[in-house]
């Protein structure tokens, strides 16, 4: 796919379609853009869109989030429930800015590397799905503190692309009680300052080498991703409540595998 318009505008779908659901988004988009000859400069494409998703998710729980910050200055339950999203969030931060340029330079250059990560988090998807543990919190809003802190450091797997962000913290919430709604629901809740967070830092690490060509790639795949993921959000949390996660852990290893031979055969 020469026309790099176009390109963005592929890449900016799939990134909507696939950032909240556990099959990694970046592991998507890396491989997609291995295969269709797509270069961004510095990698900032793949990590900058993310923004699009997040303000997907931003409009989508606009009402609940202004209600819970509104509620915040006088009621306990709404500064904790945004306290554990802060808690969750933490290791990410660190351990993003530490790895940042061995992340970006290494694992991201490592299409076989993602290949596997995809086929070895669908099988652990449709494990967990199988033999997690009775649920114990049905309110993603409820979470213990001590859980959302070990939710945040199982998100730090998702660091290795095509392990997944929304995937490493839904089968963390899963083992850690919580129903298959509410790990959904926080994993979209945390997704605002960790990607958020890797979008401004991301920014400031490579600004110098973002020429007119490349803002314009990624304004084109930022659009693109903050449409479809807004239909993404919608429907997860009903269709997870209703069907589990076995589905996207088949699609991983399906995905996996073919990307695996192909890059074997030497494409």
């Amino acid at each position: 796919m020469a026309d790099t318009t176009l390109a963005a505008l592929f890449l900016g779908v799939l990134e909507g379609l696939t950032e909240f659901i556990p099959v990694s988004s970046t592991g998507h988009i890396l491989l997609a853009g291995h295969f269709i000859g797509f270069e961004s400069s510095g990698k900032s494409f793949e990590v900058v869109i993310q923004l699009g998703a997040v303000l997907a998710v931003l409009s989508v729980y606009a009402a609940k989030l202004w209600a819970l910050f509104s509620a915040a200055p006088h009621d306990p339950a709404a500064r904790r429930t945004i306290l554990s999203v802060l808690v969750a969030f933490l290791p990410a931060v660190f351990i993003g800015v530490l790895a940042h340029d061995f992340i970006k330079t290494v694992l991201f250059e490592s299409p076989r590397l993602i290949s596997v990560m995809l086929i070895l988090g669908g099988i652990v998807l449709v494990f967990v799905d199988r033999i997690a543990p009775e649920p114990r919190y049905d309110d993603a809003m409820k979470l213990p503190l001590g859980v959302a802190l070990k939710i945040g450091f199982i998100q730090c797997l998702a660091m290795i692309p095509g392990v997944s962000r929304s995937g490493a913290t839904i089968v963390g919430a899963l083992m850690l009680g919580a129903n298959k709604r509410a790990a959904a629901e926080f994993s979209f809740f945390l997704s605002m300052p960790t990607m958020g967070g890797a979008f401004a830092y991301d920014l400031y690490k490579n600004y110098d080498v973002l020429d007119s060509g490349a803002i314009n790639e990624i304004a084109i795949g930022f659009v693109a991703a903050f449409i479809s993921a807004i239909f993404v959000v919608r429907w997860l949390l009903g269709y997870v409540s209703r069907h589990g996660y076995a589905l996207f852990g088949w699609w991983r290893i399906i995905v996996g595998a073919l990307a695996f031979v192909a890059l074997s055969l030497g494409y």
